[in-house]
């Protein structure tokens, strides 16, 4: 059977080999620490699993509306008041099955055949691969590490061509952790209306920020720059409600029709119960949630400094979501390998730790590690690879 060229052009994970084969690892009864968690180490907390219950115990499992309860977009209203003193209508929203099903509803209705997206590298996985399947062009501009892997208005306005229709924005980011300030996006957005680039701005990690820095959604900077913003949030991240596939979208009332109307041809609506949680995760204080980032900040503040003793290693210090993001290629090349993938795979191979290579998110010299794990199971991973270092150098 023929596949249709939009499947065959997609590009296959680059973490799936490592996956692969911690799993076989780890049948064979091997002690695999795996470091790949794009998700919270936490439960759900007990308040939004009691609302689900509640919600369906009531009979709430039916069909719902397709952009999402109206109890659910009011919800998400003030949500945005209350934390980015920002004003949306119900009818700038649109709840998703996760927030990767709003980006690629996005892009769907976006994007026509050859325009092109920027996407700032180092970036998610899913980005280049959503715009492809959108039968877009991904333009790819580094973020170099000197600049904390973050672009210049500089280097935005020379990737903007005629058929440039958006550029994405991450912050905090994954896989790097790192996060625009409101100067920063500032000077970007303002290039942005300079061309009449829309700004799709992924806030799916916007609670999980350190160090005393604050989340700024460049949609709050100016009311042009709101017009011209598609937020990208939900509850995944900040919730620990990755399973319950509840995300959105908020931004120009005909952009979100039209993503409304291609979600009722394609998934009817997000899945009732789940809504009913969000619902509840909104209206409760968010005291556990600050219960986890102090964890994630803790485990964050001990292992970065392990990590920068391991040899050939070093790295940033991220100010938000829950990922490391370690240059790795001194250490390759001191170990004896001709890239980064090569060492990411003999160390779980020989030590039992997988890591993320991070060629699979445009940056090769790098490996992604996730501290969505217990502290016990870092500190172990770190001593492994220090172990590892000192056997081959």
């Amino acid at each position: 059977m023929k596949l249709a060229k939009r499947v065959a052009a997609l590009t296959p994970s680059t973490t799936l080999e490592i996956t692969a084969k911690a799993q076989e690892l780890k049948a064979q009864g091997h002690d695999v620490i795996g470091l790949g968690a794009g998700e919270p180490d936490f439960n759900t907390p007990q308040y939004i699993i009691d609302a689900a219950y509640q919600a369906m115990l009531a009979g709430h499992t039916k069909y719902t509306p397709t952009a999402g309860l109206a109890s659910l977009k009011q919800e998400i209203v003030r949500k945005f008041d209350r934390d980015q003193g920002l004003a949306y209508e119900p009818s700038q929203i649109i709840v998703c099955n996760g927030a990767k099903h709003a980006l690629y509803t996005l892009f769907q209705v976006l994007l026509d055949e050859g325009d092109e997206v920027i996407i700032p590298t180092p970036y998610w996985v899913s980005y280049p691969e959503q715009v492809k399947l959108a039968e877009g062009v991904p333009v790819y501009v580094e973020g170099a590490e000197s600049n904390s892997f973050k672009i210049t208005p500089e280097q935005l306005r020379a990737a903007i061509t005629d058929r440039t229709k958006a550029v994405i924005i991450n912050s905090p980011s994954n896989p790097t952790g790192m996060l625009y300030t409101a100067e920063e996006l500032q000077a970007l957005g303002e290039v942005c209306l300079e061309h009449n680039v829309l700004i799709v701005s992924d806030e799916i990690y916007e609670k999980l920020v350190y160090g005393g820095n604050k989340h700024v959604s460049v949609a709050q900077l100016s009311p042009e720059l709101k017009e011209l913003t598609v937020v990208i949030n939900g509850v995944s991240k900040s919730h620990s409600m990755t399973g319950w596939r509840i995300g959105y979208a908020a931004g120009n009332k005909e952009l979100i029709k039209a993503m409304t109307n291609l979600a009722s041809h394609s998934t009817s609506n997000p899945t009732s119960m789940a809504q009913y949680a969000t619902i509840a995760a909104y209206q409760h204080p968010e005291d556990e949630l600050e219960v986890m980032r102090q964890a994630f900040e803790s485990r964050l503040n001990i292992i970065h400094e392990q990590l920068l003793e391991i040899p050939g290693f070093s790295c940033l210090k991220p100010q938000g979501a829950f990922y490391l993001f370690p240059n790795a290629k001194r250490a390759a090349v001191m170990a004896g390998y001709d890239s980064v993938d090569a060492w990411t795979k003999a160390l779980l191979e020989e030590e039992k730790v997988a890591l993320v290579p991070g060629s699979g998110f445009g940056a090769p010299d790098n490996v992604r590690l996730s501290y969505a794990t217990s502290l016990e199971q870092l500190e172990e991973a770190v001593r492994r690879m220090k172990a590892f270092m000192e056997k081959k150098c």
